[in-house]
């Protein structure tokens, strides 16, 4: 099945199954991004084990890190 054939049978449902996809779309988004943000975290657990990650408060030091 096509994404426009997913998006004309979504147009055809009726108003409340459509509220129903867009909570459970919803969902699934937020799913997503948890993950995301969690193998993120996990990636910069290991970059810091590894040495990999550098810490300032000085600006100017911050600013050439972001140079590098």
């Amino acid at each position: 099945m096509s994404f426009n054939d997913v998006v004309e049978t979504i147009k055809n449902l009726p108003f409340e199954e459509k509220q129903e996809i867009q909570v459970l779309l919803a969902q699934y988004l937020r799913e997503e991004r948890r993950e995301e943000i969690y193998v993120n975290g996990q990636q910069s657990r290991l970059e810091e084990q590894c040495g990999g990650l550098k810490f300032s408060s000085n600006i100017d030091e911050l600013k050439q890190l972001l140079e590098e």
